[in-house]
């Protein structure tokens, strides 16, 4: 026993002097003093040893488990150190450099668009509301007075989770939501995401962001609802801008029109963007269908209200003369630092 607690110091000394990383010392300690190391099997071997000799073999072992353990904690203090000093050494600071620029982080042109929309339709006296994107086929189609067979009801229009709920098309859910918790005069704006089944292109996306007004009360005209259109462009643009009304159908509204805007892209010459119309269709409007009042549980020989929805991209398409609705969930750095 004596030879072999000397053969294992010597062995050790050995091992030692050549290490040269920490991940050496961390090895050593497991092959001397781990749950199967050498010490491990002289401790084993105690057993076999005489009565008389077992306590002087057992204080040589432990002895030497002691010295073991504080040469490779010295080696591995050492080691550490030196690797410190090397990595100092290696990194060294060039107080000649430039400091290095922090951006602050910007809006997204999107997003600036829709609160400046909010902003100047609260200055007009609108509250905000919000509406579900999951919502059920009765609030999106059925109360908004689409019958069952209209094509925006179709897989190819609109996303549907199951035969019930689907993704919301647009933010006319809130219409019927907010008609039924509250009396009129009624006078909000719903913004939201909506999302459509609908083929990716320069002017239309499968989801994008719309704000949905409604206005209902006593004695509402048509010609309130133009002159509201009329001051919000003015507002949004910061001049007036020359649109036009076009005669359409919507479900929910009776009469409907279709507000365009002379594309600020092209300055009404034609591009990609209008299709070379000079045109860009920005907001569906017109007077609330009577069925959509009564779903809304107001009485529609008493009260009357206007209605329109229009896309914050298409907006921001104008005031930025961005001629790529799709720039905008690129996420190219290159395109949002301009804003």
């Amino acid at each position: 026993m004596k030879e072999k607690v000397f053969d294992i110091r010597k062995q050790f000394q050995d091992d030692l002097s050549g290490i040269r990383q920490v991940k050496d010392v961390e090895l050593l300690k497991v092959k001397y003093l781990g749950k199967k190391g050498l010490l491990q099997e002289l401790m084993l071997e105690l057993r076999s040893a005489s009565p008389e000799e077992r306590p002087l073999l057992g204080k040589n072992v432990n002895e030497l488990k002691e010295e073991i353990t504080l040469l490779c904690d010295q080696a591995l203090e050492g080691l550490r150190l030196k690797e410190q000093e090397e990595g100092i050494a290696c990194e060294k600071i060039d107080v000649t450099l430039p400091g290095r620029c922090q951006h602050m982080g910007r809006v997204h042109p999107v997003n600036k668009m829709l609160l400046d929309m909010l902003d100047i339709l609260s200055e007009m006296g609108f509250s905000v509301q919000y509406g579900p994107d999951i919502d059920s086929d009765y609030y999106n189609f059925e109360a908004l007075n689409y019958p069952a067979d209209h094509p925006a009801r179709d897989m190819q229009d609109t996303f549907y989770i199951n035969e019930e709920m689907l993704l919301r098309s647009h933010t006319s859910n809130v219409q019927v939501r907010v008609m039924e918790g509250h009396q009129p005069p009624i006078r909000i704006v719903a913004p939201g995401t909506t999302y459509r089944n609908e083929t990716i292109s320069a002017r239309s996306h499968v989801f994008f962001h719309q704000v949905e007004g409604l206005y209902v009360d006593k004695d509402v005209t048509f010609a309130d609802l133009l002159a509201t259109m009329k001051e919000f462009w003015a507002k949004v643009f910061r001049k007036e801008v020359e649109m036009r009304f076009r005669p359409s159908f919507f479900p929910f509204v009776e009469p409907g029109v279709e507000v365009d805007l002379k594309c600020t892209a092209c300055g009404g010459e034609g591009c990609r963007l209008c299709k070379h119309t000079g045109w860009l269709e920005v907001c569906g409007a017109g007077m609330v269908h009577p069925e959509v009042l009564k779903s809304g549980g107001i009485d529609p020989e008493v009260y009357s209200g206007y209605a329109w929805g229009m896309g914050v991209e298409r907006l921001a398409l104008l005031r930025y003369s961005v001629s790529d609705i799709r720039t905008f969930t690129e996420n190219d750095l290159r395109f949002l630092e301009q804003f």
